[in-house]
């Protein structure tokens, strides 16, 4: 069979992506699978992977459409290669919203120069010679019987990769299905067609649906509340010293009244599902990003039944959950008045006594989303005179510093969330005999620093390490508040998730939701008997 001058690019191109964009892949399958006693089967898959590439690519590339094709993937593939290799995520559909998520800023922070060099070297440079040596067009027919007999005998070769392991490669697939997204770009390609229909499939909110409509508002004698919930970013519980950490990272907290809950787990392992997981009501094991966004999440609730509730964002925004809530943005100077290289998370309470006055008499809720520990380039997250813990990684390239410089980068950002929380703490105290005040820190999501070859997050939450779902969370209630500081202790190490969080709120501003909080079991439930006995 004679190849066309197209049909040989087209392959040429598709095994150089093979060859150059899949050392993440190799190195998976060489853990599942011991080089020394499996190589054979390893050989098979990676058989498997690259004939199915050529397979997909000899379907796509025709006529002058090919090489535009042709350099998109090479420029897209090893922009995944790089953050395969250097960070050992995975791109499934989740992350595939995440990225098309990120705003410049966020992705500024993840520009580097070995990036830079990768995607010239193995993208552009190559995407250069594709248009440059491009051939001319065959006819339609001639091309089409040639990409037949061809497609032929790729799939009678990726047939004879399978049938002497059928066993272990039924093995695989069954097991193994995120190992499977690492082959680039078919993995890639696969979750970015998936994120699509599932875009497609969600359909236009024209009505939002009322949740938790048996909510009622309970007898309430004292003080109105005034709650302050600060989510944080990217934190793990293992570095909160009242945790145990062996760092001091909360030298602040520590010397206020305040219980930290040790066993709490995140909805997700990415902002983007764990911030709408815990306001809804849907819970992780049943959470669905279409049915999240049609329904009312609990600020909403709250809203509705006249708490006054206000989100205030340091972050990229609320992935949706203050849609329907009054939203400022402290990303910039134009409201917040504590920035430097860049704006910090204390910038958050300016303006928040004015707030208040403003709604005197009335239930408030403030809700601050912080900057906290998102990363890669953890050093930028906190002034310099927060730089405690040395010597600290100054760059987005954690594999370029050793262990200990990047969790003394991380754990200083810690040090700053302990000083933000505390001064949230000591703000509220300003108004505990006018207001039944509370603070509630609840993290999105953890973040791996290293661990088993992985750093940052959203890995996929079935496999997900749990540095990546161990979340903090820290309570902190005032002199008036309905559950004082003794009665959250006994409940300190009680398994509890973001779950928790729909119902917490509403109780703790007096409703309740018999139909939605019935089963939930948290420190806001212990008294319910004697709280809200005269529902009726």
């Amino acid at each position: 069979m004679i190849l066309t001058a197209n049909i040989r690019q087209v392959l040429l191109v598709s095994a150089f992506i093979t060859a150059t964009g899949n050392s993440t892949l190799l190195h998976r399958l060489t853990e599942i699978y011991p080089w020394v006693e499996k190589w054979p089967f390893v050989l098979a898959l990676l058989g498997f992977f690259t004939f199915s590439t050529m397979l997909f690519f000899i379907c796509i590339c025709f006529g002058k459409l090919s090489k535009w094709f042709l350099a998109t993937f090479l420029i897209t593939s090893a922009f995944a290669a790089y953050y395969m290799d250097q960070f050992g995520v995975v791109i499934d559909r989740d992350m595939i919203g995440n990225i098309i998520e990120t705003n410049p800023q966020e992705f500024a922070g993840l520009v580097s120069i070995k990036l830079v060099l990768r995607v010239l070297i193995f993208g552009i440079v190559p995407s250069v010679l594709v248009f440059n040596f491009a051939p001319k067009s065959t006819s339609f027919a001639n091309g089409l019987k040639v990409r037949l007999r061809l497609g032929a005998i790729l799939i009678v070769l990726i047939i004879l990769s399978i049938l002497p392991f059928t066993a272990d490669f039924a093995s695989f697939v069954r097991e193994h299905k995120i190992t499977r997204l690492y082959s680039n770009p078919l993995g890639f390609t696969y979750s970015l067609f998936s994120y699509g229909i599932e875009k497609i499939k969600r359909q236009p909110i024209y009505v939002v649906k009322h949740t938790a409509e048996d909510t009622k508002k309970l007898i309430h004698i004292g003080h109105k509340k005034l709650i302050i919930l600060v989510v944080g970013e990217t934190a793990r519980a293992d570095r909160f010293s009242l945790n145990g950490y062996s760092k001091e990272t909360n030298p602040e907290l520590k010397k206020l009244s305040v219980v930290s809950f040790k066993n709490v787990k995140s909805c997700g392992t990415a902002t983007k599902i764990s911030l709408p997981c815990m306001f809804s009501n849907l819970g992780r094991s049943n959470y669905n990003e279409n049915q999240a966004f049609q329904q009312e999440n609990v600020l909403d609730v709250l809203a509705e039944y006249g708490v006054q509730v206000i989100w205030r964002d340091n972050n990229s925004d609320s992935k949706g959950v203050a849609t329907r809530i009054p939203y400022q943005n402290f990303k910039s100077p134009t409201l917040n008045p504590n920035c430097d290289t860049e704006c910090r998370d204390i910038g958050m309470l300016s303006g928040l006594e004015q707030y208040i006055q403003a709604r005197d008499g009335k239930d408030i809720l403030i809700v601050l989303h912080q900057m906290g520990n998102h990363g890669p380039e953890y050093y930028r997250r906190y002034p310099e005179n927060f730089r405690r813990f040395q010597p600290m990684c100054m760059t987005g390239e954690l594999g370029d510093c050793t262990k200990q410089e990047v969790d003394n980068a991380y754990d200083n950002a810690i040090l700053y969330t302990d000083y933000f929380l505390a001064n949230v703490i000591k703000f509220l105290k300003k108004y505990e005999d006018k207001y039944s005040t509370a603070m509630l820190y609840v993290a999105d999501h953890g973040e791996s620093l290293g661990e088993h070859g992985i750093y940052l997050h959203a890995a996929p939450y079935v496999i997900a390490p749990k540095e990546q779902t161990h979340i903090p969370v820290v309570v902190w209630t005032g002199k008036y508040f309905d559950y004082q500081i003794k009665d959250v202790l006994p409940w300190h190490d009680y398994p509890l998730s973001q779950d928790d969080l729909f119902c917490t709120l509403l109780i703790a501003y007096d409703f309740y939701s018999n139909k939605t909080c019935n089963n939930k079991e948290n420190w806001f439930m212990k008294n319910k008997n004697l709280k809200f006995e005269n529902t009726d």
